[in-house]
C-alpha cells in the first residue's frame, strides 16, 4: 500500500465508509485537530526519554491508553453522520481520566493561583498538548450530529493533561511558576 495515493489533490480527503468531504469541513477539521492533540501528547512524552522516576512507567502506560482513547475520538469524528462508528467513545474513557485526575491531582499541592504553563519541557509540552485539545473540542462543537460523549471525552482530556503538566513537574521536582499579575 502507498502512502500517496493523490486522491486529496483537489482539496478533498475520504472519511470513514469512503464519503468524501472537503478537507475545511468541520468534521475534518475536528478530527484532525484531535490527531493534533495526539501528536502534541507524543512530543510531550518524548522529553521523558531518558529520565528516571519512580511513576515514568505508570504514566507512560497511562498516556499509551489516552493516545487509543484519541484514537477512537477521532474516529467517532471521521464516521459520517448516521454511519455506525467501528471504534466508539466510552463513558468509561472519561471515567478513567477522572480517576487519573483525581489521583494525581491528590499527590499535588493545591492550587492558590492560576499557574504559567511551563516547568520541565515534558510538562511545558503538556500544557501546548492541552491547548489543543481545547481547539478539539471547539472544532467539534461544529461538527453535526456530533456523539455528546466526544465534547465530554475532550473537554475532560485537557483537564486530565492540565494536572498531567503539574504532575510530571512534581514527579521531577520542578515547581510550578506562580502567575504575577502586572502592576498597574
Amino acid at each position: 500500500m502507498r502512502i500517496y495515493t493523490r486522491s486529496g489533490d483537489k482539496g478533498t480527503t475520504s472519511l470513514v465508509y469512503g464519503v468524501r468531504a472537503a478537507k475545511n469541513d468541520p468534521r475534518v477539521e475536528a478530527y484532525g485537530t484531535v490527531d493534533e492533540a495526539n501528536s502534541a501528547i507524543g512530543v510531550a512524552l518524548s522529553f521523558l526519554h531518558g529520565e528516571q522516576f519512580p511513576e515514568k512507567e505508570e504514566l507512560e502506560q497511562c498516556f499509551s491508553r489516552v493516545q487509543t482513547m484519541l484514537f477512537h475520538a477521532g474516529a467517532e469524528l471521521s464516521t459520517p453522520q448516521g454511519k455506525e462508528v467501528h471504534w466508539k467513545l466510552k463513558q468509561a474513557y472519561i471515567d478513567e481520566l477522572e480517576a487519573l485526575i483525581d489521583k494525581w491531582d491528590g499527590k499535588l499541592e493545591p492550587l492558590k493561583t492560576f499557574i504559567l504553563p511551563g516547568g520541565h519541557p515534558a510538562a511545558a509540552a503538556m500544557h501546548a498538548a492541552r491547548t489543543v485539545a481545547r481547539r478539539a473540542e471547539r472544532a467539534s462543537v461544529a461538527v453535526d450530529g456530533v456523539n455528546p460523549l466526544v465534547l465530554s471525552f475532550l473537554n475532560r482530556l485537557s483537564d486530565f493533561l492540565f494536572v498531567a503538566a503539574r504532575y510530571i513537574n512534581h514527579c521531577l521536582e520542578v515547581k510550578d511558576r506562580p502567575l504575577q499579575p502586572l502592576e498597574e
